[in-house]
């Protein structure tokens, strides 16, 4: 009897490639639409059609898997966006969908899980420091970090009211639209900074 001979090392990590990409996408989602503690290690493998183990494998736990979710969706991009457009690339996330499945949902994951189970509470508090260091260097004023708080706290209010709570009009209103009205408003913050910051200079 033929015995099958095992697949060569470059289709292993091909396979593995993609079981890891399916886990990721699994977890990402299930982390956006349940929160950390709710998407169950159960789930997140069922989702992605795959075996429990394999989890285990190659992310060491749920928390490992959470940290390269984070990772590569929300630090990733607020690494390669340029500071004066986080803020929008951030809402925009949250406002659509990508057809291909390869949106950034970290602001999700973050709204439905930040404060809610300790393991999980290091790796979301460094995506929201992240986001806050970048977005308070857009102002020169000395309450930055205020200023930048005060635009994270609209930005996932905005997110926990459209994709949480699900409260129409907001929930269903045109992206497009949304953003206009919003950074319509938030250019008043940063305009405010920097004619402070400008007075201040001036009168040294």
């Amino acid at each position: 009897m033929e015995t099958a001979s095992a697949p060569p090392p470059e289709e292993r990590r091909r396979d593995a490639a993609a079981t890891r990409r399916r886990l990721l996408e699994a977890a990402r989602d299930l982390f956006a639409e349940r929160g950390y503690e709710g998407a169950t290690v159960r789930s997140i493998a069922a989702r992605a059609g795959v075996n429990q183990a394999l989890l285990f494998r190659y992310f060491g736990s749920k928390r490992g898997l959470l940290t390269e979710v984070v990772a590569l969706g929300g630090l990733e991009q607020l690494r390669a966006t340029p500071p004066e457009e986080l803020f929008e690339t951030a809402l925009r996330s949250m406002l659509t969908r990508s057809a291909e499945g390869t949106e950034d949902r970290s602001l999700e994951v973050y709204l439905r899980s930040v404060g809610r189970g300790d393991e999980a509470a290091g790796t979301l508090r460094e995506l929201g420091e992240e986001y806050r260091s970048v977005l308070a260097g857009l102002s020169g004023a000395p309450d930055s970090v205020l200023r930048a708080d005060l635009a994270m706290a609209w930005l996932l209010g905005i997110g926990l009211m459209r994709t949480v709570v699900a409260r129409e009009p907001l929930a269903g209103a045109d992206p497009d639209e949304v953003c206009r009205l919003v950074l319509g408003t938030l250019g008043h913050l940063w305009a405010e900074a920097e004619a402070e910051a400008d007075a201040g200079d001036g009168g040294a």
